[in-house]
């Protein structure tokens, strides 16, 4: 059979995938996701199901047919994997990983959406080819079941029904509610976007969510620290080579994150490869500061019409705000609250924690966002003007806190607040890219620096825990050596190579410390709380709200 139709980019603009109707058939919200939204994942089940394919390309028992069709008549198009003939009639196949369903007598049937997938594959076939097609068949290899799907008038209407409901989807601007089928989505490969126990504890504060979100991202994040070094590309490796080291070599999927610290150069082969494979990388100057991140987004332009439509709204904008406010208040007072623990509070630190707790109880009330900045400012200004109560009376002068500064920062404290809120702001924005949000568009501060508003946004959150708790710690432990991992060259300090080293390890073995959620009620690493925020926002203005900036220090 050598007859192979291409399709044109205008033909695949107007035809449904046959695989996208599989989805369909499993649930509508998993179609509109990924059809619409352009959100796809590869885990583990994914993975597995290539290899499988794989393999029975490499058996000479199966008779393979690649074809590439496509059938305006029906608006369908896709790949047929496996064809057979027997006795004359062709027969096309597919291969399932897992078990077959069973009815009430034990009898083997193919799933609902196996079984319009393989209808699906046949009407294409009679369509685009012109061949008469009688049955599919399916072969679930867990219990190595093969079963039979007669195409009759009935499994044709069922296909063109899909179809016509595909359509109406991809012409819709709301996402679908979650399937009523819980089981469903513990199996689903989008369950980590989807958030579907979370939507449902939305409507139900009596659920109890499981946790289908990953609780860790294992991936290693490379901070490449030493000016002069070159990053590229090698096979599916990503290639490091320092100054007078070995060169290195690291597997892509082992790498979330490449952070290019001052000087060190990167390929133009290397950065197509990780935007390829959602590695994220991101620029940090050799002063600590910020730079900027590779925008890796691909698609998700309805996700962003959508937050266009929500954050154009004054009045959501406010009440987002407030939260971002109390969240970060409250967990700047907590922290301060710790230093009252088992010994008399000093008169700035009590005066701070009651003066804090005044003004959070009017942040509700607040009527505009000049306002709530004004009493963010004074919030801040009593955090900062007590936060030198938390440091032992012990530590050498060079390393206590006298009030904030930077721009540059004119002492170490300052310098490690610096350093750790560009290494935050950094991790803020891979989770807006990774998630597909648009960063230019916030709902609290204002496009004035070169920081993205919505990165500012989400920082508040995290401010307390990742930053600012870890450097106090790291201070009173006797940690840092105020000669050898600072440089100080007038009325400006800068970490050297060493404490940017020491620092990086202390802020990345933090993000892997866990955080019991206080409304979910389930623990994940820092790490994957910076991207459940980003998705959790995203819910805010998608009809299952009120679970964002929830994460307040106890």
């Amino acid at each position: 059979m050598e007859t192979v139709q291409y399709l044109d980019l205008n033909t695949k603009l107007e035809t449904i995938r046959v695989s996208s109707l599989h989805a369909l058939a499993y649930c509508p919200r998993l179609f509109y996701l990924e059809e619409v939204e352009e959100l796809y994942t590869q885990d583990a089940a994914v993975f597995a199901g290539r290899r499988l394919h794989t393999e029975l390309e490499k058996k000479e028992d199966e008779e393979w047919e690649e074809l590439f069709l496509v059938s305006e008549e029906l608006g369908l198009r896709g790949r047929v994997d496996a064809l057979r003939t027997r006795d004359g009639e062709t027969i096309p196949y597919e291969h399932k990983r897992g078990r077959c369903h069973r009815d009430e007598k034990k009898q083997p049937q193919a799933w609902e959406s196996d079984k319009l997938q393989i209808l699906a594959y046949a009407c294409l076939l009679e369509s685009a080819l012109g061949l008469p097609i009688k049955e599919g068949r399916i072969r679930y290899h867990a219990d190595n079941v093969l079963v039979h799907v007669p195409l009759d008038d009935a499994g044709r209407q069922a296909v063109r029904d899909a179809i016509q409901q595909a359509r109406q989807l991809q012409q819709s601007t709301h996402r679908p509610p979650v399937a009523d089928n819980e089981r469903l989505c513990a199996r689903c490969s989008l369950a980590p976007v989807c958030l579907p126990e979370e939507a449902r504890l939305v409507h139900d504060r009596e659920w109890q969510p499981i946790r289908l979100f990953p609780e860790d991202d294992t991936r290693q994040i490379i901070h490449v620290l030493e000016p002069g070094t070159a990053v590229g590309r090698t096979g599916e490796q990503i290639k490091i080579a320092r100054r007078g080291q070995p060169e290195e070599k690291i597997p892509a999927q082992q790498i979330g994150q490449l952070v290019l610290h001052s000087f060190s150069q990167i390929s133009t082969q290397a950065l197509y490869f990780c935007a390829e494979h959602g590695i994220g990388v991101h620029f940090i100057s050799g002063g600590g500061r910020y730079l900027g991140s590779f925008d890796i987004r691909q698609g998700s332009i309805q996700r962003r019409v959508r937050q266009y439509a929500a954050l154009s709204n004054s009045e959501t904008c406010l009440e987002l705000a407030k939260r971002l406010v109390i969240c970060r208040g409250q967990g700047q007072r907590k922290f301060l609250m710790r230093g009252t623990r088992g010994k008399a509070a000093s008169e700035i630190l009590q005066t701070a924690i009651k003066q804090m707790q005044v003004l959070l109880k009017q942040v509700p009330s607040v009527k505009s966002i000049a306002s709530l900045l004004g009493m963010e400012g004074r919030l801040a200004a009593l955090y900062f003007g007590a936060l030198p109560s938390l440091i032992l009376p012990n530590v050498a002068n060079e390393l206590q806190f006298d009030g904030r500064n930077r721009r540059p920062p004119k002492d170490r404290f300052n310098t490690m607040l610096g350093f750790g809120y560009s290494l935050l702001l950094k991790d803020v924005m891979n989770a807006i890219l990774t998630v597909g949000l648009e960063p230019a568009l916030g709902l609290y501060h204002q496009p004035r620096t070169q920081a993205p508003p919505l990165a500012l946004d989400l920082m508040e959150i995290f401010r307390v825990p990742l930053v600012d708790m870890p450097i106090v710690a790291s201070i009173n432990r006797g940690q840092w050596d105020v000669k050898e991992d600072f440089e100080a060259r007038g009325n400006r300090v800068w970490l050297s190579e060493a404490g940017k080293r020491k620092f990086v390890d202390m802020y990345e073995r933090r993000k892997q410390e866990t955080w019991k959620h206080p409304v979910t009620e389930y623990s994940l690493t820092y790490r994957r709380l910076l991207e459940l925020e980003v998705r959790l926002l995203e819910k805010e203005w998608s009809g299952e709200g009120g679970l964002f900036a929830q994460l307040i220090v106890r």
